[in-house]
């Protein structure tokens, strides 16, 4: 028998995981304008140290190696083929839409880690550095650097009336609490022209009229989605308002049998962050396994369930402060579950790799 054809397109979190799991079962390709993977909750440990990029940045083929890797973008999709900005046409039985977020990153493993390393020393000769971003980016990099730097002057520049506004307040008073204990200034409900910024003036504007000293600064607010391709494709009428991929509940496309779409894509009514990106494509590795098997029978999908708002953020190497649905805690405990590692061994275990890079 011929194995089905399955293209994902997207080689984030969600799609990474899929293909590692669904590459004995069907002829995949996995299309990805990157040559690797990266464990994105663990790459601001990887400014204040980074030894840690050598770990989290994984060439696809050190976790994908049977199905076909095309490194380019995708462009426009048909109902049988992908298209991609090199000029491939991949022909698909099944389709799984996985590209997340869209952000500027550079195409080999080598040029990222370089990065990581620029981003380490633009931290280390700065006395004084400015975020600008509130969200769980821009508070784990303050407390990455507060923790790990703490002679070092930070300033948050937060748009919004509280910190962390994906979840709690009670999180959000809390994280406030620590990073102010940490000397870290928190300016809420303000804004910073970087446009008007020019290289070597180290004084900053804020909507408010007040001006911040600071020899460096790091963009942390939110990427866009990584829908804009499918805005003039067949799929153009099953984006809703905000760019995401309608899905039913064995996460495929409304109304398409053979489209599946995974990760923070999706409209799923849940907080968009990596573990339950994962349990997209574990949920939909099972069903396209069914459906590639074969047989005369209708098989039955599993079927995803909406998970409940739970989230951790990390505040520097031994600190946490997590939101369950009944209570918030701030201290060791969630720092114990995720600071240490951030979960970095787990997920290359889960990738059928060593938790740790061998030594050359």
């Amino acid at each position: 028998m011929v194995d089905k054809k399955v293209v994902i397109v997207g080689g984030g979190v969600a799609g990474a995981i899929l293909a590692k799991n669904l590459q004995h079962h069907a002829n995949v390709t996995l299309v990805d304008p990157k040559e690797y993977f990266e464990i994105p909750w663990a790459n601001l440990r990887a400014l204040v140290e980074p030894s840690v990029a050598e770990r989290i940045v994984i060439n696809h083929r050190e976790y994908f190696t049977k199905g076909d890797l095309v490194t380019s973008s995708a462009v426009n999709i048909s109902e049988t083929e992908v298209f991609t900005e090199d000029g491939s046409e991949i022909a698909y039985d099944y389709l799984v839409i996985a590209t997340g977020h869209k952000e500027p990153i550079p195409k080999t493993r080598t040029e990222r880690i370089d990065q990581f390393k620029e981003g380490n020393e633009k931290i280390k000769s700065a006395s004084s550095v400015l975020i600008v971003g509130g969200g769980p980016t821009g508070v784990e990099l303050a407390a990455e650097i507060a923790v790990d730097f703490p002679d070092k002057k930070v300033t948050i520049v937060h748009k919004g009336s509280r910190l962390l506004e994906y979840i709690g307040p009670k999180a959000s008073s809390k994280t406030l609490k620590w990073l102010r204990s940490k000397k870290v200034d928190v300016k809420l409900e303000q804004s910073v022209e970087l446009e008007s910024h020019s290289d070597g003036n180290k004084t900053y504007l804020t909507s408010l009229g007040e001006t911040i000293e600071a020899d460096a600064h790091f963009l942390s607010i939110g990427k866009p989605l990584g829908s804009a391709w499918l805005r003039e494709s067949f799929l153009k009428d099953d984006l809703d308002a905000d760019g995401r991929v309608k899905v039913d509940e064995y996460l495929r496309v409304k109304g398409r049998g053979n489209i599946f779409a995974i990760g923070d894509i999706t409209d799923v009514q849940e907080i968009k962050q990596g573990v339950y990106a994962q349990a997209h494509a574990l949920l939909v590795a099972k069903n396209l396994k069914l459906l590639t098997e074969g047989g005369s029978k209708e098989p039955k999908l599993g079927t995803y369930k909406v998970q409940a708002p739970i989230s951790i953020v990390s505040l520097g190497r031994k600190i946490g402060v997590a939101q369950f649905p009944f209570m918030t805690i701030l201290g060791r405990f969630p720092g114990i579950i995720k600071s240490g590692d951030l979960f970095v061994g787990k997920t290359r275990k889960g990738l059928g790799l060593e938790a740790n890079v061998k030594k050359a």
